[in-house]
């Protein structure tokens, strides 16, 4: 099994550990608003377990006073008109309770059927520091001491500045977040402090104290370290005399928000490649080859209506020549659709399709199922598409010509064993390439919480492994594709 090529593993690798660990709530969804794919951190943000989310709709979430808003700006997402909107909003938790999320919405068009990224942020922390912040700087404008008080405990980073840009207080978390000690910067000038400020910066500090409140939600800040990502507030703050003492600068870093974007449209990108690149086989098989056979068969028709008394012998080669056209047409779609394993069960539609392909590729399977459990129709697809792209590579890469397809399980796990006796390949070569192969493996296997381990070798043969754990019941969806 040569030449299997796949995007870098650490692409995909990214993409699912982001995905699953991220502390931002994540969740795909189509264009009527129902959740595909949810992450654990929205569950736990919403106090929802996976499966309740997918079966409610995003307005369920929001209070009736939101709702019809949201829908207004959802519908301009859905209509195209507009392709991406963030906005502060707040959310139902199953208790009851609202918590406020800074949600980002984008809408996946580059394939056939768009769906919705939306990335919910729990910003109630920061929201009430905000709304704490503000009431403080409103009531306490003239009581310096205390709005140092404040600043110091505040959960946010936050810190307070006078018209000289020096440091008069700063919040733990600001501390946190920079890396230093109130200690080494109270008293200290911030350009000091960060002598590479954009000078953009300055220039809004400038305006703070000048009286004005500006915000923005999200900003570049290219350093030698490093790009990074902020969203921040400045706000003036005043003496009592009504003068301006200075300005509050709130600051979030969100470089791992705007990572994880990135990343998502990434692996958005190459599934709308790897999809566009199996429509194009499947165009290339209808042109070159049924397109071309069913044209040789009409000139045959022709001929034969020009010579009725060659009808007995032309006419049974025309008949086979259409059994055969029918016949790789029924093979296609069964590759695309197996509907064999929703009727007849997982295993024994493994059995069936492995029967034909080998029959019309002329590739011995040696095909033995050894389980206990009944195998769920989730996970016979999953091993199905595996199975479609391993001996399809044997077919076209390998110069073997026998496989072994086991189905087994132990107490813990369902497996599938591929091995065939071809050429091999490097596998770390084939993941550094620029195919799908590999990758759409591996994705699939981790959608159902399964492993896969690939060994092979130059000239040595290839085995594939797949493991998947016998509680593992739930699948993003049901169509097979």
């Amino acid at each position: 099994m040569a030449k299997m090529s796949a995007s870098p593993v650490p692409d995909s690798e990214f993409f699912r550990e982001a995905f699953n660990s991220s502390p931002i709530g994540i969740a795909v969804e189509t264009l009527e608003g129902r959740p595909l794919f949810v992450n654990p951190a929205l569950c736990a943000m919403l106090a929802f377990s996976e499966a309740e989310l997918r079966n409610k709709h995003c307005q369920d979430f929001s209070p009736p006073e939101d709702a019809q808003k949201d829908w207004v700006l959802f519908q301009k997402l859905r209509a195209g008109s507009i392709d991406h909107y963030q906005l502060e909003k707040r959310y139902f938790r199953r208790d009851g309770s609202l918590i406020w999320g800074r949600l980002n919405l984008s809408l996946l068009s580059g394939r056939a059927s768009p769906l919705v990224l939306a990335m919910i942020e729990d910003i109630t922390e920061q929201k009430s520091a905000q709304d704490a912040l503000r009431e403080q700087a409103a009531l306490l404008q003239s009581r310096e001491e205390f709005l140092k008080i404040f600043v110091k405990h505040a959960p946010a980073a936050v810190a307070m500045f006078d018209c000289d840009m020096r440091y008069l207080q700063v919040s733990d978390r600001w501390c946190a977040d920079h890396s230093i000690q109130s200690s080494q910067i109270v008293g200290r000038s911030h350009y000091e402090v960060s002598p590479d400020l954009p000078e953009r910066w300055k220039e809004m500090h400038r305006r703070g104290f000048a009286g004005e409140t500006l915000r923005c939600d999200e900003d570049r800040w290219d350093r030698e370290d490093g790009t990074k990502w902020f969203r921040w507030e400045i706000r003036p703050w005043w003496k009592l005399d009504g003068a301006t003492g200075g300005i509050l600068i709130f600051v979030e870093d969100i470089s791992q928000r705007k990572q994880m974007q990135e990343a998502l449209s990434h692996v958005a990108r190459r599934l709308v490649e790897a999809q566009e690149k199996e429509r194009a086989r499947i165009a290339r098989e209808l042109h070159d080859d049924i397109n071309q056979r069913l044209g040789l068969v009409s000139m045959g028709m022709e001929e034969l209506l020009a010579k009725p008394h060659e009808i007995e012998h032309r006419g049974l080669e025309l008949l086979k020549q259409i059994d055969e056209i029918s016949a790789d047409v029924h093979a296609l779609a069964t590759d695309l659709h197996p509907q064999k394993l929703e009727f007849l069960g997982a295993v024994e539609g493994l059995r069936s399709w492995i029967k034909e392909f080998a029959q019309r590729s002329s590739l011995e399977v040696d095909f033995s199922a050894d389980l206990r459990s009944t195998l769920p129709p989730e996970i016979g697809f999953t091993f199905l598409r595996i199975l479609q792209e391993a001996l399809q590579n044997t077919v076209k890469h390998s110069a073997g010509k026998r496989v072994e397809v086991q189905l087994r399980e132990d107490p813990q796990a369902l497996y599938l064993v591929i091995r065939d006796s071809g050429t091999g390949f490097d596998v770390e070569a084939a993941s550094l390439g620029k195919g799908l192969g590999l990758t759409n493996m591996r994705e699939r296997v981790r959608l159902v919480n399964g492993t896969i381990n690939i060994d092979s070798t130059p000239n040595g043969g290839t085995a594939i492994e797949v493991r998947v754990a016998l509680e593992t019941a739930t699948w993003p969806t049901r169509n097979g594709s």
